[in-house]
């Protein structure tokens, strides 16, 4: 039957189920891997679109390494980690006689290692934010709509920073999800993978606040409230409906709250998962404690939090002065 089967098609094929299980941005990465795969074989004249996948062999896995070497390390890693579960789709489907373990020595041989990479952010940046935000509720506003966004917005980026939320979970968040009286949530996180999350009273106060004063709104809904999102919109296209903000909005709010607080030239330098990374460097400087940064951040390999340990620039400054003086 496989040899009925054209590469193409397993391609596709392959992609879909990544799109099933998968984050849209994953499977976007997955669907160029593929593409570069595709015109890698052309370029060894051999069709895609009619070879029949049971002719396929571990060789393409060398060329693309070799058309890899332009591109960034971390690219690299991507792209090999799609084109190495392609092959494991087409090893669990039957469609093809691989050998999973010397493609994965290929890698290992060939491949390049990324360099460690340090999370950057501006650290007194992002606590001026969460500065303005804190007082987000205090603001006057004839707007009743507007005074909600603001309790909203409050609440959405402290709940960021004390948290270490992805933007995608938070938007994700349901009323539901929240232990109130604990001050945690159990959530699905990335890679599908349940995870208990804590909340700080600040955040947790900031939450109730908003919600208390959106409950006519979620009153009237028609829906229980635990299946309601804890951040929802209020613009004009949501009526009186209540609907959960999407990822673009949240980084609309931080886009937004960082131009008031900071200044335009501040907007873009600091992201909605800039927060998660002075999540973790506070847990860090705080408590000294890699292993609590790592299971705190929800990081199932601990090399992500180390990246974390190393000191900035700023603070090595300061230990330097305290010590030489």
């Amino acid at each position: 039957m496989s040899e009925r089967i054209a590469v193409q098609d397993s391609i596709e094929n392959y992609i879909s189920s990544v799109r099933l299980s998968r984050s849209a941005n994953t499977a976007r990465t997955y669907a160029n891997a593929m593409n570069l795969f595709g015109q890698v074989l052309t370029g060894h004249a051999l069709d895609p679109e009619t070879m029949p996948i049971a002719n396929l062999t571990e060789e393409p896995v060398i060329w693309v390494i070799r058309a890899l070497k332009d591109m960034a390390p971390s690219t690299e890693q991507c792209y090999l980690t799609a084109v190495i579960g392609f092959y494991e789709f087409l090893a669990g489907e039957n469609l093809a006689a691989v050998n999973l373990p010397r493609i994965r020595l290929l890698i290992k041989q060939r491949a390049r290692k990324p360099g460690i990479r340090l999370p950057q952010f501006p650290k007194s940046a992002i606590e001026t934010v969460l500065d303005y935000a804190a007082g987000l509720h205090l603001f006057e506003t004839k707007d009743p709509t507007q005074h909600l966004i603001n309790m909203r917005d409050r609440a959405f980026l402290l709940t960021l920073a004390d948290t270490g939320l992805r933007v995608h979970e938070a938007c994700n968040l349901r009323r539901g999800d929240i232990d109130w009286d604990e001050y945690r949530a159990v959530i699905i996180g990335k890679g599908n993978r349940e995870a208990v999350l804590r909340f700080s009273r600040r955040s947790l106060q900031a939450l109730k606040d908003y919600l208390r004063l959106r409950a006519e709104l979620d009153g009237g809904s028609g829906k229980a409230l635990a299946a309601l999102p804890v951040f929802a919109r209020h613009d004009k296209g949501s009526g009186k409906k209540v609907k959960p903000i999407s990822t673009t909005t949240g980084r609309q709010i931080v886009n937004q709250r960082v131009r008031e607080a900071v200044g335009p030239e501040a907007v873009g330098s600091i992201t909605p998962h800039s927060f998660r990374h002075y999540f973790v460097t506070t847990v860090l400087l705080v408590s000294g404690n890699l292993k609590l940064a790592q299971e705190l951040a929800r990081h199932q390999n601990i090399a992500v939090t180390q990246r974390y340990s190393h000191l900035s620039d700023a603070e090595l400054d300061k230990k330097y002065l305290e010590i030489f003086g």
